[in-house]
């Protein structure tokens, strides 16, 4: 004997799709979850194991904490410090306004 289902349609039925496989996902996972939880606990070296777990945590978080709390310089601003350097360069001075002394072209004394 064949089951079928019926065919959603639209966007309202793709959406309740989604969201029944998200939800027998979710299901899923916390089953899977409970039960290697229940398998951790009745480990006689449960202790050690919440331990490494933290110091796993902490490390995480550092890492995530590094990835986004460096800010990188904005974009503009790096292109207008190297336009300011080539026009700089372009007219003889440093880009703090320093004199460069150029040397002369050949034959010209």
């Amino acid at each position: 004997m064949t089951h079928t289902t019926r065919r959603a349609s639209g966007p309202d039925g793709r959406a309740v799709l989604l969201a029944a496989g998200l939800a027998d996902l979710a299901v899923s996972a916390v089953g899977s979850v409970a039960g290697t939880l229940g398998t951790l606990l009745r480990r006689s070296d449960a202790v050690d194991l919440a331990r490494d777990a933290e110091r796993d945590l902490e490390a995480r978080g550092r890492l995530a904490l590094d990835r986004y709390a460096h800010v990188p310089p904005a974009y503009l601003e790096v292109l207008a410090r190297h336009v300011v350097e080539r026009r700089a360069a372009a007219d003889g001075r440093t880009a703090d306004g320093r004199t460069t002394h150029r040397r002369a072209p050949d034959g010209d004394v």
